[in-house]
């Protein structure tokens, strides 16, 4: 199929797409019209991390596409949970930590997205505004003859954790009614047409698409992207120091910045169509680089990536700080800082402190292997001591854990 709307022809030409229904129909309608579209977002955490990212990159699309991007706040829905992909039911959280999440959670969707009165500009909405108003019985009744159990014990939500042989409650098992509720409600509230998210969540938009064709007589759309894996198997939006998180209260924008430039070379042209903004053929041309050049196109993803999450000022810092930390073994202004208050430890210690090894074993591992440094001289003794001495006038010592992590030790 050859797309019709610029919306379909992007997100399939850079990778967006997995599955949609009614592909063709949805095409038709993106070309003629305004296309008012949701991605849901639980508030389980004050900040989204690079696994949302692809979701948030859906709906900045499709703004520039001239189509109306309502993010919807998942208030209601995560007194609930979502089970998919889990193993255990997530904790229930407080309406107070509800709250507290999703006001962290807007900071980044300011970002990326336009927000106003406008045909296309993007809207946030919560879904408490509707579910905390229902009525269980008349609920039950009004919709549930609409649900097939047996349906919902075949989504992969359900089946995978049974298939585990792993407890599933009951509140859990209703998430994919709610979100269907949801998908309906955004179409009589605010003529919503399309749902997207994850592919994990296909079950539970079709489930909505159904819905509404039952209960109302309209047809809607539902499109879902990839999961995003590295070229390693890892999943995508973890790294060894935990989660890579959009707000900068949570991650400091060296280590957003770092998190891309470590990217693996399998990933470059993926990455670079998923998360930047650069023009295909330019991304084509990065793609094809060898040997120590492909470092250039790791550069310019965690430069475009920064620039869009933060700003371009501070991906260039990042940039900056990173060619001196790395070019001339100097202790670079800008690298990430983590306060201790005595200069007298064991260097074992002094990593831990820094966050650059999780436990002793881990320390004298990469002591062993050669990568752990001291103001940019190897320390191979694993009982070598950190002084005074080792801090400078501002009271500042460089940790290195390999060529590429680098924290600097501040005295106070």
């Amino acid at each position: 199929m050859t797309p019709q709307s610029d919306f379909i022809r992007i997100i399939t030409e850079r990778g967006y797409m997995h599955q949609a229904t009614s592909l063709e129909g949805l095409d038709e309608a993106a070309a003629e019209t305004c296309l008012p579209a949701y991605i849901g977002f639980d508030c389980t955490a004050d900040s989204l991390h690079v696994g949302s990212l692809v979701q948030i990159m859906m709906l900045r699309i499709l703004q520039q596409c001239g189509h109306k991007p309502i993010v919807l706040m998942g208030g209601g829905t995560t007194k609930v949970g979502d089970p998919s992909g889990k193993d255990s039911q997530r904790p229930l959280l407080s309406d107070h930590d509800i709250e507290n999440n999703k006001n962290g959670i807007r900071k980044v969707f300011e970002k990326y997205l336009t927000f106003g009165d406008g045909p296309s500009d993007a809207i946030m909405v919560d879904n408490a505004e509707w579910l905390d108003q229902l009525g269980y019985i008349s609920f039950l009744r009004d919709y549930g003859v609409h649900f097939s159990i047996n349906r919902m014990l075949s989504m992969d939500s359900v089946k995978l954790r049974l298939d585990r042989e792993q407890p599933m409650s009951f509140l859990e098992f209703n998430y994919s009614i709610l979100q269907a509720y949801d998908f309906m409600e955004l179409r009589r509230r605010y003529g919503c047409v399309l749902q997207m998210g994850g592919s994990d969540q296909w079950g539970n938009i079709v489930t909505g698409v159904d819905l509404t064709r039952r209960v109302d007589q309209q047809e809607v759309f539902g499109l879902t992207s990839p999961l995003i894996t590295t070229a390693s198997g890892a999943k995508m939006g973890k790294s060894a120091q935990g989660a890579i998180w959009l707000n900068r209260e949570k991650l400091p924008v060296w280590d957003f910045w770092q998190f891309w430039r470590n990217t693996e070379d399998g990933d470059i042209g993926r990455f670079l169509r998923l998360f930047t903004e650069l023009p295909l053929a330019e991304i084509e041309r990065l793609e094809q680089l060898q040997g120590s050049e492909i470092n250039d196109a790791k550069i310019i993803l965690a430069n475009e990536a920064t620039a869009l999450c933060h700003s371009p000022e501070e991906a260039a810092e990042a940039a900056a700080t990173a060619a001196k930390a790395f070019g001339d073994g100097g202790n670079a202004a800008g690298l990430p800082e983590v306060s201790c208050g005595s200069a007298e430890m064991s260097f074992i210690d002094a990593l831990k402190t820094a966050g650059l090894v999780a436990s002793n074993g881990e320390a004298r591992r990469l002591i062993r292997g050669g990568g752990a440094r001291l103001n940019d001289v190897a320390v191979q003794d694993e009982d070598h001591q950190v002084t005074t001495a080792d801090f400078d006038a501002d009271g500042k010592a460089k940790l290195s854990s390999g060529k590429k992590r680098h924290v600097i030790l501040k005295l106070t």
